[in-house]
């Protein structure tokens, strides 16, 4: 039954305070995330907050690392701050009936010693239902228990071990394609969301799954390389190294193989997707999915999500900057979040919050159309000429007859 339960979890709803970027977002989630912002909105650190609650629960994790990690309380707190707030990182959790099964609450800042400290966490069912509430009085009567929570602690987290079983099903994934060619880099390395181990990470697998799963993969993989005909594991014989080799079809009759080190970019990318995909049934979050990939290729990235999501009911978040992912039809403005940078940190609106959205699409654009140029600075076509703006033949800035104008957004 919990693995019944688990599986059909989902991230239902996400507010934070404090937390990077962010001054304070209170935002509902759907079962497919796009997450869609200028550079510097926050997109990756949104997802950083699921990471985060993830790196809680962990093996070898709980929260002295998950904020070691990320290099401490004043870096995890948003630079609009003010002195000695508390970060907040809240969830709800909720399934196919009920959408809020759960809510997780964690409210955290540092002491005199800078060390991380928590100030409150709060576990709750069905809304109303308290299931955890502290600090409590063992707490008060010792500080130095509230440097861990109660959710990576298994001998006292039973009554809500469903939530931290969740968390920790969350799986990151940015594959960087050189990583995956030279795995000497990531040595000790597990489960690397860049893919330093991710030729490890498929040799784990039973062999029999393995080959299912490669057969799929290759079948997808035939439309963004046609030629690409088979896809199969192997072990070199000189160290036992794993190693995925392709083989490609043209001229000659036998085809040829090469190994992942001759793979594309976009390539190795589109397998690292396409694996972590199917490996496993926890939330996915992707950055950046399009990077590397052919402009019709990234249009179907959305349909194969979905149709993952349909077998496994897993939930995918991912950030983009693609006009050409977000063309899908299929895609609904609920989905959708826009990152608004502003003074006091990026805000977070679902598109159909904004009018002139709804209104764009009821006159026939499509999404791409409406929803990318919210999020275009305003003077990106100066970006050239901003280089050398104010600078004279010599080389002196020219600070009083002419000067740089800062990229700007449009206004909301």
């Amino acid at each position: 039954m919990r693995t019944q339960a688990k599986q059909s979890l989902r991230f239902t709803g996400l507010r934070l305070e404090q937390w990077r970027n962010f001054s304070n977002v209170d935002v509902a989630l759907q079962r497919r995330v796009f997450l869609v912002g200028p550079n510097a909105s926050g997109k990756s650190n949104l997802l950083d907050a699921f990471r985060f609650l993830h790196d809680i629960v962990a093996l070898g994790g709980g929260f002295q690392e998950a904020v070691r990690k990320r290099l401490g309380i004043s870096r995890i707190r948003c630079l609009a701050a003010r002195r000695y707030s508390d970060i907040l990182v809240s969830v709800r959790l909720g399934d196919e009936v009920d959408d809020h099964v759960w809510e997780y609450r964690l409210r955290f800042s540092q002491d005199n010693l800078r060390r991380p400290v928590l100030k409150s966490e709060e576990i709750l069912r069905h809304g109303t239902e308290i299931m955890l509430q502290r600090p409590n009085d063992a707490d008060k009567a010792d500080e130095a228990r509230l440097t861990q929570t109660y959710l990576e602690q298994v001998s006292v987290n039973k009554e809500f071990r469903e939530v931290a079983d969740f968390f920790l099903s969350v799986r990151y994934l940015h594959i960087v394609p050189q990583l995956v060619r030279d795995p000497d880099r990531s040595v000790g390395l597990k489960n690397d969301p860049y893919g330093g181990d991710f030729m490890e990470q498929i040799a784990v697998k039973p062999e029999r799954t393995r080959t299912a799963w490669l057969k799929r993969i290759c079948h997808a993989l035939s439309i963004a390389a046609p030629q690409l005909k088979e896809l199969e594991f192997y072990r070199d014989e000189a160290r036992g190294k794993p190693h995925l080799r392709g083989k490609y079809e043209h001229w000659r009759p036998q085809g040829a193989w090469q190994d992942e080190d001759s793979f594309s970019d976009g390539t190795l990318r589109l397998i690292g997707l396409l694996w972590a995909a199917l490996d496993g049934s926890g939330p996915l979050l992707l950055e950046e999915p399009e990077m590397s990939l052919h402009p019709d290729v990234v249009r179907f990235i959305p349909q194969t999500l979905a149709r993952i999501q349909r077998h496994s009911g897993r939930q995918v978040m991912l950030s983009t900057h693609s006009s050409d992912l977000l063309r899908d039809e299929g895609i609904g403005t609920d989905e959708v979040l826009l990152l608004i940078p502003q003074q006091e940190g990026s805000a977070v609106r679902i598109a159909n919050e904004f009018r002139e959205v709804r209104d764009l699409l009821d006159g026939g654009s499509s999404l791409a159309d409406v929803v990318i140029p919210l999020t275009r600075p305003q003077d990106a076509d100066q970006l050239p000429l901003s280089l050398y703006a104010g600078v004279s033949r010599t080389g002196v800035r020219r600070t009083k007859s002419r000067r740089v104008e800062h990229l700007r957004l449009p206004g909301y």
